[in-house]
C-alpha cells in the first residue's frame, strides 16, 4: 500500500515509516528535516505541514499517519492541530484511502502539560471523530492514539534528569515509558490491519492516567 507518514525523520514517525517499509509497503515521508531513512521503497519530501503551499502533490494515498508535532513551542497549535488538519484534508478524502491515524497525547485527556500543547492535542481528538464521520463513505477508518511518555528526543529534558525521571516513574504503574517502535506497532495495527474500529482514541501510557491513584490504609491479611 501507499503510506504517507508525517514527522518521518525522527521519533514515532521514523519508527513507523521503518516498520511499514519492513512490511513491504511504499512509504512517503514528510518532515521539515532531511531524510533519516535509506530504503528503496522510501520517498522523502521536506515540507512544513503548517504551510499548505509546502505540501507536495501525492496521488493514491491509502494510509495516512500524522506523527509530526512539536512540544512547548510557539507553534504547538499551528503544527500539531492546524498542520494535521492541513495534511489530512489534502490527502485523505479520495477513493484510494483506507485509513487515517492521528497521534494525539495523554495530555489531551489530562490537560497536565504545556497549555498550547494540551489544547492542540485535545483538538485532535475532536478532529479524529470529524474525519471518521466523513471518511465512512469511502469505507475508511480514522482513529487516534494518545501516547503518554515515549522515549524520544523531545522528552530528553526529563529522561536525562534522574530526579525528574524518578518522580515520573513513581506515578507510572508499569514503571517504564514506551519506545517509538512499540507505538509504531499500534500505528500499523490500526491502519493496515484494523477494518472495524473507527472514531476512537487509544490511550497508551503505561497506566499513568487511570491507574495511578494511591489508596493508603493499614495492611491486613487478604482473603
Amino acid at each position: 500500500m501507499r503510506v504517507v507518514v508525517t514527522g518521518a525523520s525522527g521519533g514515532i514517525g521514523k519508527a513507523t515509516a521503518i516498520l511499514f517499509l519492513e512490511k513491504g509497503h511504499e512509504v512517503i515521508g514528510l518532515d521539515c528535516k532531511a531524510s533519516a531513512i535509506d530504503d528503496r521503497g522510501y520517498t522523502h519530501h521536506i515540507a512544513d505541514i503548517s504551510d499548505k503551499a509546502s505540501l507536495p502533490e501525492i496521488e493514491g494515498v491509502q494510509i495516512l499517519i500524522n506523527c509530526a508535532g512539536v512540544q512547548d513551542s510557539a507553534d504547538d497549535i499551528d503544527i500539531n492541530l492546524k498542520g494535521t488538519i492541513n495534511v489530512t484534508e489534502k490527502y485523505a478524502f479520495q477513493d484510494s484511502i483506507r485509513s487515517v491515524l492521528i497521534i494525539a497525547s495523554a495530555s489531551a485527556h489530562t490537560g497536565a502539560e504545556f497549555p498550547h500543547y494540551s489544547a492542540s492535542k485535545g483538538g485532535l481528538l475532536a478532529y479524529t471523530r470529524n474525519v471518521a464521520i466523513r471518511l465512512a463513505k469511502y469505507g475508511a477508518t480514522c482513529n487516534s492514539i494518545s501516547p503518554g511518555g515515549v522515549r524520544t528526543d523531545l522528552n530528553r529534558p526529563v529522561m536525562d534528569d534522574p530526579a525528574l525521571w524518578n518522580k515520573i516513574m513513581d506515578l507510572t504503574p508499569l514503571k517504564k515509558w514506551a519506545q517509538p517502535e512499540e507505538i509504531a506497532q499500534w500505528c500499523y495495527f490500526l491502519t493496515a490491519v484494523n477494518r472495524s474500529c473507527t472514531g476512537e482514541d487509544i490511550l497508551i501510557d503505561n497506566g499513568e492516567t487511570h491507574l495511578n491513584s494511591t489508596f493508603i490504609w493499614p495492611e491486613k491479611d487478604t482473603f
